[in-house]
């Protein structure tokens, strides 16, 4: 026993005689002193797990957020981290002015494209004149129209005035393309987790 731990076996031999003797004093039943000192050796022993097993908790309750709410995705370092659907998709919740949508991430899409029913969920003003642009869907060519999104945010991820197409014969979905992702610092994918960095 070295002189460190020695002192501190004499420091807590003292709080314990101190503690059972201010007990004493007060002629407090044996029964209720028990339950006072049980009660606060569970208090000092969950501050302890608390301490110890701060950086596991903390995993632990990223994990319980993803379960509850996937496609909010996670922040952490400054990136936002967002894990795979059991369809092998990658989808986030986007912020669009003061509505959400969900959207799928994809890589192989060179524009932003929304649904005409998010934009006129979100008030996105959307120009029929002039000519619109091609698109090449899995259900043949259509016509879109390009509108500009006020505000965007992705998680920590905040675009203004964003070009984006939409179209009625996009249906419910909304893509995030390559014009968003070649907007970010960086983006790849780590596992069954897509990392998008600012």
């Amino acid at each position: 026993m070295t002189t460190d731990d020695t002192i501190r076996a004499i420091s807590l031999l003292l709080w314990i005689v101190l503690v059972a003797s201010a007990l004493a004093a007060r002629r407090i039943a044996l029964k209720h002193t028990l339950r006072l000192v049980l009660t606060w050796i569970a208090i000092f022993g969950t501050l302890f797990v608390i301490a110890a097993y701060r950086e596991e908790m903390g995993a632990a309750w990223l994990r319980v957020r993803l379960a509850l709410d996937p496609q909010g995705g996670i922040v952490e370092r400054g990136a936002l981290r967002i894990p795979m659907d059991k369809d092998g998709h990658f989808r986030v919740r986007v912020l669009l002015g003061e509505v959400d949508a969900s959207f799928l991430i994809d890589s192989g899409a060179t524009t932003t494209a929304i649904s005409g029913i998010t934009a006129i969920r979100a008030g996105i003003p959307i120009d029929e004149s002039g000519f619109g642009v091609a698109v090449n869907t899995a259900n043949g060519t259509i016509i879109a129209r390009r509108i500009v999104v006020q505000h965007i945010e992705v998680g920590p991820i905040v675009r203004e005035n964003f070009p984006a197409i939409t179209a009625t014969e996009f249906g419910d979905t909304n893509v995030l393309g390559m014009n968003f992702l070649s907007s970010l610092s960086g983006w790849g994918v780590e596992g069954r987790t897509l990392v998008l960095k600012p």
